[in-house]
């Protein structure tokens, strides 16, 4: 049993560290060979092919190829990919192509977002057919998932990567390494029970639209797609922002400016504490007052950062990385549990999948999108070519102000049309 279980502690800290080796990175890259005006669209994608492939990756599991050989697949192309489009940064220099690079990017990113919802599926079939309980087996495997996110973050900063396509290549490096060991792990049987397979219209939850039906239900996923605006746009643009602080020489040799991934990193390990407060919160207050905490924690978040400074400030920016947990975490997973106790059995996964496509889907494409527009009009615009550094950390404080303000708008209007009353258990 230990010998399984440390096994699949590797899967998945191999598998979120492939993610960590970019993730919160790439904008300072992108911004550096003038596709700062782009950076929504890289992030904005994962929302995209979040929606279908992975639905698609599943039914595939499920019907043709054991679920272990699809993750080693899906993994093998995503870093192949992903290893081209790190090649092209490379050889572009410092005008490449948006078309080109986010040609490559987004075809590696289609295959690596199906590789979390599979690499869970295989480490849940391989505890249950080791006889073991998921629920208390898996979640201390998945916290070095996060532990692997990290240790990349802080590899692609002490390297000097954070600013170079080298982060891609380590990602992509990590991702066939991936691809060879997930075919070492036990095998995955295909479900040839057609009574049990999923159509595509079930896979990808749309049977789970009937929860629309109930104003309630209707009224939280409505308020899911919202908050799902916050996801990704401190991972898009939180580097960039604090880098952007070197152009000042009061700031240019702090800790943060120097090594920004390590800084945002905190973040990660607070919502790495931040889960193992759920089951209080819930119990205690309902999910009400839990979405709740988690609006005003990303209002915080958003406004620290346009309060600090990685001088005297850096405090605030400490603070912003330590409600990140709160925010990412009371929102994600309370949401999950809260969909899970809320719905019928038959339809509960579909329903999850439904809130997922909210969130993460359509939520953090808009979301991510709309940010794009707001940090290119104070930010990335011709006037910001010539502007001072105090000028262009300006217009970043403003932007993260509007989103503090989004935050707070969402929250009063949950508080105002959510209605549901928590019983204490």
């Amino acid at each position: 049993m230990l010998n399984l279980k440390l096994r699949l502690t590797l899967l998945n800290f191999l598998e979120f560290a492939v993610w960590g080796a970019y993730l919160t990175s790439m904008g300072t890259y992108l911004a550096g060979v003038g596709l700062g005006s782009h950076i929504g669209w890289f992030y904005s994608v994962q929302g995209i092919v979040s929606i279908f492939m992975p639905a698609l990756m599943g039914i595939l599991a499920d019907r043709w190829m054991e679920g272990q050989r699809v993750l080693s697949l899906c993994h093998f192309l995503a870093g192949l990919f992903m290893i081209g489009a790190s090649l092209y940064g490379y050889q572009a220099g410092a005008n490449p192509s948006f078309a080109t690079l986010f040609s490559l990017y987004t075809l590696s990113v289609a295959f690596f977002m199906p590789t979390i919802a599979l690499s869970y599926s295989v480490a849940y079939s391989a505890l249950e057919n080791a006889g073991l309980d998921t629920v208390k087996a898996f979640p201390p495997i998945r916290v070095w998932g996060t532990i692997g996110f990290i240790v990349t973050m802080w590899v692609v900063d002490l390297c000097g990567l954070q600013s170079t396509p080298g982060q891609w290549m380590v990602s992509g490096c990590l991702s066939l390494v991936m691809a060879a060991y997930s075919l070492t792990m036990p095998r995955m049987p295909i479900k040839n029970d057609e009574s049990h397979q999923k159509t595509l219209f079930e896979a990808l939850g749309l049977n789970a639209f009937k929860l629309f039906l109930n104003p309630r239900m209707a009224v939280f996923m409505g308020f899911a797609m919202l908050l799902g605006f916050c996801l990704q746009i401190s991972n898009g643009y939180a580097n960039p922002f604090i880098t952007s602080f070197g152009s000042i020489p009061e700031y240019a040799d702090t800790f943060g400016v120097q090594h920004a991934n390590i800084l945002i990193s905190l973040s990660q390990m607070s919502e790495t504490l931040c889960i193992l407060l759920i089951p209080f919160f819930l119990s205690r207050f309902g999910i009400k007052k839990v979405v709740l905490i988690a609006l005003f924690g990303w209002v915080l978040r958003f406004a620290f950062f346009g309060l600090g400074n990685p001088g005297n400030g850096v405090w605030l920016f400490l603070l912003s990385m330590i409600v990140y947990g709160v925010a990412f975490d009371f929102f994600n997973i309370s949401g999950s549990l809260f969909i899970n106790q809320e719905t019928d059995d038959s339809i509960r996964s579909s329903a999850q999948g439904l809130f997922m496509m909210m969130t993460n889907g359509l939520g953090a494409f808009v979301g991510t999108l709309v940010a794009q527009a707001v940090i290119n009009n104070y930010v990335f615009n011709p006037q910001a070519a010539g502007a001072s550094g105090t000028e262009v950390i300006a217009g970043w404080q403003t932007c993260w102000y509007i989103f503090a303000a989004y935050a707070l708008v969402v929250a009063i209007l949950f508080a105002i049309f959510f209605r549901y009353k928590h019983e204490k258990k």
